[in-house]
């Protein structure tokens, strides 16, 4: 436990001290239309398989708290939670697992296992499943992957190997246009040469996504899933959210919309309320990790 502590408190900004933080987060239940602690998302799980938190990669008080979460998810359900992360690749799981059987060290984990700059902000979550032998996934497909999506569209994946295609989804991957493109186009900044590939790049991160976390839920249904990705990904229900229960509409699964609002001393949350089953606003005056 004391491992675990200290390194959450990495993650706590240097200018606030841990009992300040909660001075700097505000949550918000859509169906109830109220203000709530933690501890009631960990209670609603007992009616949900997963619990998706879309994050704002460089926000620190939002990575505090998906460690809270999984920490108190891992207390709730003990031996029975699991940890789904867009920051690691398919490929690189056996890696993944290595690490949590302490058989490699951190250094050659970070390494081998293509960690994201920034891994100090989920490494807590990490290390507390290394030390409650929880499991990790990594979800997200291998950058060259998206790559070769970005630059001959998505059929280019019907080239590869068997072998490569083992850690993909089934193809071809559904890229689910409606609103998901409309809102996809918006934050581009509008149509353009190329946009096309980059919305299919996109859906097949999400595809991906959910085809590991489905695949994990196939195996292990009486477990706890924590899936842990940008926002973009998993606001209003879309992405990964809408491609999951598209793979199993039996699926249960509750949201959180996660960022740094500027109304953040009185928020209107019903400009916020579409985004998610949970949102939680964070402090735009508390310093980002990156």
């Amino acid at each position: 436990m004391k491992r675990i502590l200290l390194v959450l408190s990495f993650l706590i900004p240097l200018c606030l001290k841990a009992q300040d933080i909660k001075q700097h987060y505000k949550i918000f239940d859509v169906k109830k239309k109220s203000l709530i602690s933690l501890d009631q998302i960990i209670q609603d799980m007992q009616q949900a398989n997963v619990l998706f938190f879309g994050e704002e990669h460089n926000d620190s008080i939002g990575h505090y708290l998906e460690a809270e979460i999984f920490k108190s998810l891992a207390k709730a359900y003990p031996g029975k939670t699991a940890l789904t992360l867009e920051m690691f690749h398919t490929d690189v799981q056996p890696i993944i697992n290595e690490y949590l059987q302490n058989i490699i060290t951190e250094k050659n984990f970070i390494k081998e296992a293509r960690a994201w700059n920034n891994y100090k902000d989920y490494r807590p979550m990490v290390e507390l499943a290394k030390q409650q032998n929880l499991m990790v996934i990594g979800g997200n497909a291998a950058a060259r992957y998206s790559n070769a999506v970005t630059r001959e569209g998505l059929s280019i994946l019907e080239k590869l190997p068997a072998a490569s295609k083992s850690f993909l989804p089934k193809l071809p991957v559904d890229t689910a246009t409606g609103r998901y493109y409309d809102k996809f186009i918006e934050t581009l900044g509008g149509h353009g040469m190329g946009s096309m590939k980059v919305y299919q790049t996109q859906n097949f991160w999400d595809a991906t996504m959910a085809w590991s976390i489905h695949n994990f839920y196939k195996a292990h249904k009486d477990f706890k899933i924590f899936q842990v990705n940008g926002r973009f990904h998993s606001d209003e229900k879309l992405g990964t959210y809408a491609q999951l229960i598209k793979l199993n509409p039996k699926i249960k699964a509750l949201n959180i919309s996660s960022f740094a609002a500027d109304d953040f001393e009185n928020p209107v949350w019903e400009k916020y309320t579409a985004l998610g089953d949970y949102i939680i606003v964070t402090d735009p005056k508390v310093k980002k990790t990156f």
